[in-house]
């Protein structure tokens, strides 16, 4: 499994979500034969589950005490080892009375056995530490990659490392600790993670279990309303495929076949009459994680056109009159996966200047970013500081920003020194602020969106409709090309440290429409509409997905 750990399509209905019964928190998982071992970290349970049918066994009925809180675990022959709060314990799986191997003084998150090494995860440590099971002896110890808690498991050369925060897994050498890529998980809260090895018809398969809690509507006979939101339990083991293409340099994980639809709704809020009307609504990209299959049009037909490469649908009315109705739109049926670019500050330290057509285009104010005021000025030199590498200056800015900046939702777009000024920001101020910096330090930047699929990927065959649209960006390399950086998801503590599992990285859900263009546009004999009239004044939109199917790599 050293890039790749996808199964044949003939495979796929074998390889399932694992839901076993009664189980509450999944971290720690291990294959035992054909069989994965389970710990429920808060009922206890040492859980033997059945891959193909959910069949599940508690193994250790007179010794739940004993796991209770557990994460880690790992099976080496005929010996388990579990991490328990500052502990890392092993025990004979017949008889399954724990004994210490090693006390730390921070909680331990994940163990990981190959022969006579033992691989243990710390987040508080912000180490993965290396001891030698005869003498427990520290021998060495690797950096944690990610910022969030950490469970591992070995297979091979290869240790593999998933991170909750960042939702996603590293693949990391052995011997070394050097990250060989990292995928993102098509899940958020991978908790544990464990590796059927490679048989006769098939390859190794990498699995990881899921734990968090899920918000429901709970129907209460005895509320009135009857009713409530609450939350419950949600945990799950699913197969990740990931496959790491070496000449691109970007790792994909599991995919989607979607479909989406974009339709507006002719349905003016004051009494228009408009002429020679061209109402321009950007088409999905093709890219290297996301492929066109189909587009067809919605209510009326449309003529294609591209601008500036991108595809964009065009519909015309020669009058369109205050009580005029339509609806209008397109369907596309895409194939999303997620990506992860893989390249490192070293990878840029010689790259080319920035193209002179490039310059002259992504590096302007061409979007109200007020790039000519003091404050946005200022933070542009704060944000970098004397930082010249431009991989590493680009993260500056972002972690800079998220410093700055707090998340919120408003009815209208402010430009950069107002948000800065301000403190908070829509995903749509992230992105003005993000490119303004950029932009002032010399790096090209372009706007990206326009919305995510609702992550509920096993709502399959379920029409989903997403609250709210988004935006993000991408950043050029020169000699690279262009890579996505998201706007705000990643901004969720306070001061740091900051997950990166969106800087150069998409989930499958991440739709890409209109890179470095506007999204949607209507012109009435050739000119923009007045100042006064919005596109939001003239037609409702209606948005909407349907996840068909899992894909293979």
């Amino acid at each position: 499994m050293t890039s790749a750990s996808s199964v044949p399509p003939s495979q796929l209905s074998q390889r399932r979500t694992i839901r076993p019964i009664g189980a509450a928190a999944m971290y720690g998982i291990a294959f035992r034969g054909n069989h994965l071992i389970a710990i429920d970290s808060v009922k206890g349970h040492l859980l033997q589950i059945d891959p193909i049918g959910d069949n599940t066994k508690i193994l250790n009925p007179r010794q739940v005490t004993d796991f209770v809180d557990a994460t880690g675990l790992a099976i080496w022959g005929d010996t388990l080892w579990f991490t328990k709060e500052d502990s890392v314990y092993f025990c004979e799986l017949g008889s399954l009375t724990p004994e210490l191997f090693v006390t730390l003084s921070y909680p331990i998150n994940g163990v990981a056995v190959w022969e006579s090494t033992i691989y243990v995860a710390c987040q508080k440590a912000g180490y993965i530490l290396i001891f030698d099971r005869t003498t427990k002896r520290q021998i060495t110890k690797f950096y944690a990659p990610g910022v969030g808690v950490e469970n591992i498991a070995v297979q091979g050369e290869e240790l593999w490392v998933c991170d909750q925060i960042e939702q996603t897994v590293y693949c990391l050498d052995r011997a070394t600790g050097k990250i060989q890529f990292s995928v993102l998980t098509p899940f958020d809260s991978p908790t544990g993670l464990a590796i059927l090895p490679a048989s006769a018809n098939d390859r190794a398969t990498l699995y990881v279990a899921y734990a968090s809690e899920e918000p429901y509507i709970r129907d209460n006979p005895n509320a009135e309303p009857s009713h409530e939101l609450t939350y419950r339990d949600r945990t799950f083991i699913h197969p990740l495929d990931c496959h790491y293409d070496f000449v691109g340099r970007y790792a994909l994980s599991n995919g989607y076949l979607i479909e989406m639809s974009y339709a507006e709704e002719l349905f003016p809020l004051e009494e228009v009459e408009l002429e020679q009307v061209e109402w321009q609504i950007a088409l999905p990209a093709e890219t290297a994680r996301q492929k066109v299959r189909h587009v067809e049009p919605i209510g009326l037909p449309f003529t294609e056109i591209e601008k500036d490469g991108q595809r964009v649908a065009v519909f015309k009315f020669d009058t369109l009159k205050p009580d005029e109705r339509h609806i209008f739109g397109w369907k596309a049926l895409l194939e999303v996966r997620s990506i992860k670019h893989q390249l490192t500050p070293v990878d840029v330290e010689r790259i080319p200047p920035l193209s002179p057509e490039f310059q002259a285009r992504y590096l302007v104010d061409d979007d109200e970013l007020a790039m000519d005021t003091a404050i946005v000025r200022r933070a542009a030199r704060e944000a970098i500081g004397t930082e010249t590498n431009l991989l590493r200056k680009i993260f500056k800015i972002r972690n800079y920003v998220y410093d700055k900046l707090s998340y919120g939702i408003k009815p209208h777009i402010d430009t950069p020194d107002v948000v800065l000024d301000r403190g908070i920001g829509s995903c749509g101020e992230y992105v003005g602020v993000l490119l303004a910096l950029a932009r002032l330090n010399g790096i090209a930047c372009r706007t990206i969106g326009r919305y995510k699929c609702p992550t509920y990927a096993e709502q399959q065959g379920v029409p989903l409709q997403p609250d709210y649209n988004h935006v993000w960006l991408e950043f050029y390399v020169p000699g690279f090309g262009w890579l996505p950086m998201e706007s705000n998801p990643d901004d969720l503590v306070d001061n740091g440290p900051y997950p990166s599992r969106f800087f150069m990285g998409l989930a499958w859900y991440h739709i890409e429409i209109g890179k470095g263009i506007s999204f949607e546009t209507v012109t009435s004999k050739g000119q923009p509409l007045p100042e006064e009239m919005s596109i939001g004044e003239l037609a409702l939109n209606h948005i909407r997905f349907t996840i068909l199917e899992e894909l293979p790599i």
